[in-house]
C-alpha cells in the first residue's frame, strides 16, 4: 500500500512532460508544413498531418511552440539539475546493460517492475532526447537566423545541410515519440503515475 502512494513523478515534472509533449506535436506538425513549402527530398507531407494550413501560419505556429519548448525545456533542465533528479534518475548509464536491455525489449521481454526506477535503455533514450532537442535548437537557430549565428551555420556544413540535420533530428524525435508510446502500450500501468504522479 505504501508502495503504490509513493511519489512517482512530482508535479512539475509531469506539467513539464505534458507541455513538451504539446509542443512537440504542434512543432513537427508545423514542420512539416515548413518543410512543404520547400522540400529536401522528393516527398511532401499530406496537408491532413500537418499545421498552419500555408506557409505562414506554419511558421507562425512553429515559433510559438518553440518558444513553450524553449522555456519549458529549461525550467525543467534547471529543476532536474537543483533536485538532484538527474544523477538519481538518469545516471549512471551502463552500455552493457543497455544492449542487453533493448535485446530484451526487441524480444518484448523487458521487466519494468519498479516504475519509480529508470532502467539503462530508458536513460539512454531521455538523455539522447535532451541531445537531440540541443541538436534541433542548434539547427533551428541557422535556418531561423542564419546571417547571426555564422559559426553555428559553418559548424553545420551551411544552411543547406543544416535544413537535413534538423529534419533528420526531427524525424529521431517523432521516432522516439512513437517507441514511447508503444512501450506505454506493453506497460500501461507506467501511464498513471506520469498523470497522477503516485
Amino acid at each position: 500500500m505504501e508502495r503504490a502512494r509513493q511519489i512517482i513523478h512530482p508535479r512539475w515534472v509531469r506539467i513539464a512532460h505534458w507541455l513538451n509533449a504539446l509542443s512537440i506535436v504542434i512543432m513537427v506538425t508545423s514542420g512539416w508544413q515548413i518543410y512543404n513549402a520547400s522540400p529536401i527530398w522528393h516527398f511532401t507531407f499530406p496537408a491532413s498531418i500537418t499545421l498552419g494550413g500555408w506557409l505562414a501560419g506554419g511558421t507562425m505556429w512553429h515559433f510559438a511552440a518553440m518558444w513553450v519548448l524553449f522555456a519549458n525545456g529549461l525550467i525543467y533542465l534547471a529543476l532536474n539539475f537543483v533536485s538532484g533528479r538527474i544523477a538519481r534518475k538518469f545516471l549512471p548509464i551502463a552500455p552493457g546493460e543497455v544492449l542487453r536491455e533493448l535485446g530484451d525489449a526487441l524480444r518484448l521481454k523487458l521487466a519494468h517492475n519498479d516504475l519509480s526506477h529508470y532502467n539503462s535503455l530508458q536513460r539512454c533514450a531521455y538523455l539522447f532526447v535532451w541531445l537531440d532537442v540541443a541538436l534541433l535548437i542548434c539547427s533551428g537557430l541557422v535556418l531561423w537566423k542564419s546571417v547571426q549565428f555564422p559559426l553555428l551555420r559553418e559548424l553545420l556544413g551551411g544552411y543547406d545541410t543544416a535544413r537535413v540535420v534538423h529534419f533528420v533530428a526531427m524525424a529521431l524525435i517523432v521516432a522516439f515519440v512513437f517507441i514511447h508510446l508503444v512501450m506505454v502500450a506493453l506497460v500501461p500501468r507506467s501511464l498513471m503515475p506520469m498523470i497522477r504522479g503516485r
